[in-house]
């Protein structure tokens, strides 16, 4: 009778050895996807505040340049903001499409119309 002890004791440790490396491969994937995410988020801020610094930055140098002092900063600014939000929607937008494509389709569900044919 030992001989089966051992053998489901070994067996017992076998098995929690291999959970034990599913459940380490599972909070290595959801590390990895939390820091991607969060890289995604950076990107997303620096192309925001990018736009607007560099919106600012060409108009104080066409202000510095043809003396049209608040005008071409003003313009710079409201140009670079417009062109930040374009490329942050636009960067949402691909973001969302990955995210689509890596989860799949969505699982089918019936129509209500399609229960109350059966009830007739």
């Amino acid at each position: 009778m030992p001989e089966t002890d051992d053998l489901r004791q070994e067996a017992r440790e076998r098995l929690e050895a291999r959970l034990g490396a599913v459940e380490t491969a599972r909070a290595r994937a959801a590390s990895g996807e939390s820091h991607r995410a969060m890289a995604q988020g950076y990107r997303f801020l620096a192309e925001v505040v990018g736009g607007v610094l560099m919106g600012a930055g060409l108009g104080w140098l066409i202000d510095r340049f043809t003396g049209t002092d608040p005008w071409g900063l003003v313009l710079g600014l409201l140009i670079g903001t417009g062109v930040s939000i374009f490329a942050a929607v636009r960067s949402a937008s691909r973001m969302t499409k990955d995210a689509m494509a890596k989860a799949g389709p969505l699982p089918s569900v019936p129509d209500d119309d399609d229960d109350d044919d059966d009830e007739d």
